[in-house]
């Protein structure tokens, strides 16, 4: 079996393929092109995340079983590899910093209590007292005790661990096929199964409906160490997102720039602007990094597993891609052995979508 795409996703479906037997050889182009899991600050957060709408209530069934598998496959890769995936426990605050924002969080908490979603409103004193380093000024806040996080780096540093020299680094795939797939080098790698998970360049390898979504991010570090923040903040478009080291993720710009993987002044100015006015203290962290990912998207943010013209896709994760990966994983493995997948795969059967990206009524 070939897996064409050496990120979160592909290597989780490689890993649990290879616990069921199958051989398995995961191509990996590379993760200086815009990848998107060395970007991601690895939210997963089903419930803060929850949008409006049939799709977006579609993603929270998703997205809660996804989470549920998190602490054990974090676990079982703890073991297998070595290599501790960063799982941290929490929570997240949510939070509004003036009026129409307070206005706003509160239809987004009397939505997610509709959908019977766990989440508790604070005063802005009690999300202070939780977190002193937060704005005087914040205006209403809302807790997500179940929204959790992992480091995606630590993540994708195990599953390479594990799956060890199945994985051929430096690889790119230029053509894909039922029966093989076709490598910019000009060899050709025959396989009796294919998994498409290029995330954003899937659709440039196969007919699918994926398109790049640029995303736009700033790694920071706390040179006293942890403490600024324990918690994950959600606030507007934007969210700070603490390591157990005393680094931050602050992200993420939302652009349709197409391949596009520049980092800009005005991106940065946005995400430091609005995560100053409400944590002051981030003024004093030290830039690591900034970095652009592009996230791999459908027509209806939710991701294409399953197969078609007899390439399995395993893609189209958009921002939810850490978050997914565990439970695509052993989806994905699950079909390729024959098994039944259950019912959290039928919201992403790839027919739903006919060649032009168009919805099939149904």
């Amino acid at each position: 079996m070939a897996v064409v795409g050496g990120g979160i996703v592909g290597l989780f479906v490689a890993w649990r393929a290879r616990e069921r037997g199958l051989r398995v050889t995961v191509l990996d182009a590379g993760a200086d092109d815009g990848t998107a899991w060395p970007v991601a600050a690895g939210m997963l957060a089903p419930t803060s995340e929850a949008q409006f709408g049939p799709a977006g209530q579609r993603a929270v069934e998703l997205g809660l079983a996804a989470a549920a598998r998190w602490p054990s496959a974090a676990r079982e890769l703890g073991e297998a590899s070595g290599i501790d995936p960063g799982l941290r426990t929490p929570g997240t605050l949510v939070l509004g910093r003036d009026r129409d924002e307070a206005e706003a969080l509160d239809r987004e908490r009397r939505y997610r209590e509709e959908l019977g979603l766990a989440v508790t409103p604070l005063l802005p004193s009690a999300a202070r007292r939780a977190e002193p380093a937060l704005a005087p000024t914040l205006r209403a806040a809302m807790e997500v005790a179940d929204d959790h996080s992992v480091d995606p780096r630590r993540v994708v540093a195990g599953l390479r661990a594990v799956l060890g020299d199945a994985v051929r680094a430096g690889e790119r795939v230029t053509e894909v096929g039922p029966d093989g797939v076709a490598l910019e080098s000009g060899e050709t790698v025959a396989a009796a199964r294919v998994v498409l998970a290029a995330g954003a360049w899937s659709g440039e390898l196969l007919d699918v409906p994926v398109r790049p979504l640029k995303g736009q991010v700033i790694r920071l570090r706390d040179p006293d160490g942890p403490g600024l923040v324990t918690r994950t903040l959600r606030f507007s478009s934007t969210y700070l997102v603490p390591r157990a080291d005393g680094r931050y993720v602050l992200g993420a710009t939302v652009e349709e720039r197409g391949f596009d993987t520049s980092v800009t002044a005005g991106g940065v100015y946005e995400l430091l602007r609005d995560a100053g006015e409400l944590v002051p203290g981030i003024s004093e962290l030290v830039v690591e990094e900034t970095l652009a990912g592009l996230r791999p998207s459908t027509p209806d943010t939710l991701p294409l597993l399953g197969e078609r013209d007899g390439v399995m896709l395993a893609t189209g994760h958009g921002r939810d891609g850490v978050l997914l990966s565990a439970l695509t994983g052993d989806l994905v493995a699950a079909m390729l052995a024959g098994e039944d997948p259950g019912p959290p795969v039928a919201h992403c059967d790839p027919a739903r979508f006919d060649r032009a990206g168009q919805a099939v009524p149904g």
